[in-house]
């Protein structure tokens, strides 16, 4: 297990590093002064931009530029936001708590919703149930989910009134976000579920198990269920770091106050910085995330765990 860790830690070393260059090189290869666009709108003079640019390091060379920006980096600094008047991490900091809210609920929709559903539709191939299993699936990949998000809105805020349309306050306000950003994840699952489910009812050790008389829940519950999963959670540890990018539409759209929002924010303030630090922090979640997923499947299937210490 420590070995295998380290190993995928090793692999994500050079992909982080790759992230760090690319996003360093936003600040640099914009088109003009990187001192004139953070200081953009209050007719700063000449020597407040000379300012901004030492303070921002922009009068170094490159390769000085970068080790400034990496040792930052190495003490948890991700910038500072001229526009915001303070720390791009405290910022994060802040409305982290939101977003993960978010994420959090829409992934409990999507696993109550999708695998409920896929297991209906792998038991019964070609049933009622399969054929609406199958077409939430479809339906649920079609529809994009800002589109959805307005369409909630129209509905649950607007014509019924039962829930509101923008806002933090309690539960309430959390269901139609969930509900938007959690159904085209579900449909994912769902798809994904069915199959795998159809092909390991079809190996011979689950047909060797059903002719020794084991009811439908043994097979499903024993063996069944864990092999199919499995396949699945890569997919749904993927789809965990695609809520965090799904995020930035949604709470915009209902007004939360998250990562999201505050990354659109920016990029509208044009705040550099902060536009830097917060793709930065999304890359580094994607990366984490991928780890525990490999970690994940190696748990759940016995032939991962063998090959760690192959």
């Amino acid at each position: 297990m420590a070995q295998f860790l380290g190993r995928r830690v090793l692999v994500a070393i050079p992909v982080l590093f790759g992230v760090v260059v690319l996003v360093f090189l936003i600040l640099r290869l914009i088109p003009g002064d990187p001192a004139q666009i953070v200081l953009m709108g209050t007719n700063a003079s000449p020597a407040r931009v000379a300012q901004v640019r030492h303070q921002m390091g922009l009068d170094r060379s490159w390769i000085a530029q970068f080790g400034i920006y990496v040792g930052g980096l190495l003490r948890g600094d991700l910038g500072y936001s001229y526009v915001s008047h303070g720390t791009v991490a405290a910022q994060i900091g802040s409305r982290l708590p939101s977003t993960l809210v978010l994420a959090g609920s829409a992934l409990a929709v999507a696993l109550v919703v999708g695998i409920p559903t896929g297991v209906v539709g792998g038991l019964w191939p070609g049933s009622i149930g399969d054929r609406l299993a199958t077409g939430f699936s479809v339906l649920g990949l079609a529809v994009p989910y800002f589109w959805l998000a307005q369409l909630l809105i129209l509905l649950f805020a607007v014509r019924l009134q039962w829930l509101p349309a923008l806002g933090v306050g309690g539960p309430q306000a959390l269901v139609l976000p969930a509900l938007s950003l959690g159904l085209g994840f579900a449909a994912i699952i769902t798809r994904m579920l069915r199959s795998a489910l159809i092909d390991v009812y079809q190996q011979p050790y689950v047909i060797v198990a059903r002719s020794k008389g084991l009811s439908s829940w043994q097979l499903l519950s024993r063996h069944a269920f864990r092999n199919a999963i499995s396949a699945v959670t890569t997919i749904i540890g993927l789809q965990i770091g695609n809520l965090l990018a799904g995020a930035v539409a949604t709470e915009v759209i209902f007004g939360r106050p998250g990562i999201g929002n505050y990354l659109v924010s920016q990029i509208q303030l044009k705040d550099i910085p902060s536009i830097q630090g917060i793709v930065l922090f999304i890359a580094v979640c994607y990366i984490v995330i991928n780890i525990l997923v490999d970690v994940s499947h190696g748990l759940l299937d016995p032939r991962v765990r063998k090959a760690w210490t192959a």
